[in-house]
């Protein structure tokens, strides 16, 4: 692997670790804090929101410190992945693609990349590659897209339980118009209209 292809790793590590870190940090340090998180969460139909907020911060921080140091990237990059799942299906799946309308454009792009990270390795300028961990090409990206499904998968099955929608009410029938009878109608065709 050339110097060239480690500092992208690299770069590309760094970055998407520091994006995860902020994350998880806003999620606990930002406008509404753990509270308004958890309401958040709460919101999108996930049961014990404080428990989601703090597990989404220890998530994202912790993912982010092992992609920048490159330790344990296969399960760094699964993490990633498994946020950027929930995130996307409960988030932003029903606005559609495109970020500026608040879609998964930008949760698909993190997660892609993630899985990129974990087939191709952290480089040589790493942890993991210091320690000899080398879990990279089709069993690196098999770890991390299997592990994420898997975590998806557990968490909304244990505690995703979205409030039903309520029916919207019927608008009530407007009352027909009484209607007036022509002084050239004959009994015979009123009581006609009238059945």
């Amino acid at each position: 692997m050339s110097d060239a292809d480690n500092a992208v790793l690299l770069l590309v590590r760094v970055v998407v670790g520091l994006v995860m870190i902020m994350h998880g940090l806003n999620h606990w340090r930002g406008g509404g804090r753990i509270e308004g998180t958890a309401r958040w969460f709460t919101g999108l139909g996930l049961r014990q929101g404080v428990l989601q907020a703090w597990m989404s911060v220890l998530t994202e921080v912790g993912a982010g410190i092992l992609l920048v140091l490159g330790l344990l990237t296969p399960p760094a990059c699964a993490a990633v992945i498994s946020v950027m799942l929930v995130a996307g299906l409960l988030a932003h799946r029903p606005n559609g693609f495109f970020v500026f309308k608040d879609g998964y454009e930008y949760v698909l792009t993190l997660a892609v990349v993630a899985l990129a990270l974990a087939v191709l390795g952290p480089g040589h300028w790493s942890l993991d590659h210091a320690a000899g961990i080398d879990l990279t090409g089709w069993t690196g990206g098999a770890i991390a897209l299997g592990a994420a499904v898997v975590a998806t998968g557990g968490l909304l099955g244990t505690f995703w339980r979205p409030e039903p929608k309520a029916e919207p009410t019927p608008e009530p029938e407007p009352e027909p118009a009484a209607e007036t009878v022509a002084a050239d109608n004959t009994p015979e065709q009123v009581d006609q209209e009238a059945r």
